[in-house]
């Protein structure tokens, strides 16, 4: 039994060779014919780079074995056939092709010219790279989170397509002694690249873009930084919105210090941004100083806001530069207070008297009022929204009590 298992299977095995000597001699068998046309005929010039504007007259010349004429082949630029009026035949074996006014490569592995047999197939091809050389790049800015990398980013230049394949490289080195180094992380976002470790801080760096393609190269300018004056750090964390007691229309916002930089000297600035929920318009308050907490106020009632904040991290370790401010934090929501409005309509005094008392009130309260700044916003408003909510009350407990006398 042992032994019949055993023959079956080296019949198995034998098959099985067989079977992929077969299709080994099949798949050859069928690229035959292309490899003996790819050595029977050719296009010249092979893969030219030409600027864009530039005029391309091609050859492409076949073999006597093939037993075709070249008045009987055709021209294909990017699968699209070519006007016949563009072909000429040289000789029984040569056929050209002239193109004009070359517009810039659709395809950076470069825009395909063949030639073709009259049944269409492939006689030769060649790449056809038009383009224009690389500009300086511009506009080259670094940022380190947190001192710990360096992030470079940059334009192109003016034109800034170039058709063809172009390769940019962010070069590095210290100021007045090292090596010159070159970033390798790309993978970013396109014109970036990624620094991630083994900086130096207290010495400037000498930081630079060069672009080269087949047409040229070109650097930008080169930019002199220390790490410590591009820091940029993890938007603010745990904030919190919070409602301002009964006041309708103010909001408090608090939120912590970046831990990363801990243990780092410097002064943190701080910017608020807020919207309404049915709007995408951020207003901005740019007065929020190195502090940790910020009162919003003239907000309307009855609604929920979306708040943000971001830091900028001013001065590290005595650095003269101000910072680059960080991400935004996430969106962060409260609502303030709906209005009371079991009031509105009554008539127990009349308009004019009403804005005399509130003058009178207000004229009261402003010497006081300006002994007391705090938060992030103009003291007047902020106390008068503080003292019309105690009017408020004051008149509802008014009314309360002329309603229990009458009862």
């Amino acid at each position: 039994m042992d032994s019949h298992q055993h023959d079956k299977n080296r019949v198995e095995r034998a098959r099985g060779r067989q079977m992929a000597i077969l299709v080994i001699k099949l798949f050859f068998v069928a690229l035959l014919p292309y490899a003996l046309t790819a050595h029977l005929a050719v296009i010249s010039p092979q893969d030219p780079v030409l600027h864009i504007g530039s005029s391309l007259t091609a050859v492409c010349t076949i073999s006597t074995e093939l037993e075709i004429t070249a008045r009987s082949l055709y021209w294909t630029l990017n699968g699209k056939r070519l006007a016949r009026n563009t072909y000429k035949v040289l000789s029984p074996t040569e056929s050209s092709v002239t193109l004009h006014q070359l517009n810039g490569s659709l395809q950076r592995s470069g825009d395909n010219l063949v030639c073709h047999r009259s049944n269409g197939e492939v006689l030769a091809g060649s790449c056809l790279y038009v383009g224009s050389p690389p500009e300086k790049p511009i506009n080259l800015t670094c940022w380190s989170r947190n001192t710990k990398d360096l992030s470079c980013r940059w334009s192109p230049g003016s034109q800034g397509e170039t058709f063809i394949n172009t390769k940019y490289i962010l070069k590095y080195k210290l100021k007045w002694y090292g090596k010159e180094k070159d970033c390798e992380d790309y993978t970013g976002q396109m014109y970036t690249c990624y620094v991630p470790r083994d900086l130096a801080i207290f010495t400037p760096y000498e930081v630079w873009v060069e672009a080269s393609n087949q047409l040229g190269s070109a650097a930008s300018d080169v930019i002199t930084l220390d790490i410590l004056d591009v820091v940029t750090t993890d938007p603010p964390p745990d904030v919190l919105v919070s409602r301002v007691g009964d006041l309708e229309d103010q909001l408090s916002v608090r939120w912590g210090s970046p831990p990363a930089l801990k243990d780092y000297l410097f002064q943190a600035k701080y910017q608020i941004r807020y919207r309404v929920e049915e709007s995408d318009e951020w207003k901005v308050i740019d007065d929020a100083g190195n502090q940790t907490s910020c009162r919003l106020a003239s907000l309307r009632a009855g609604t929920v806001y979306f708040v943000q904040v971001r830091c900028n991290p001013i001065g590290i370790y005595g650095s003269k530069k101000a910072g680059i401010w960080s991400d935004w934090s996430h969106s962060t929501a409260a609502s303030t207070p709906g209005i009371d409005r079991s009031h509105i309509g009554s008539c127990d005094s009349k308009p004019t008297e009403h804005n005399s008392t509130l003058r009178k009130e207000l004229k009261q309260f402003f010497g006081w009022m300006r002994k007391h700044s705090y938060g992030c916003t103009d003291v007047s408003i902020k106390l008068y929204d503080q003292w019309r909510v105690w009017l408020q009350k004051a008149q509802k407990t008014h009314d309360q009590v002329l309603q229990s006398g009458k009862s």
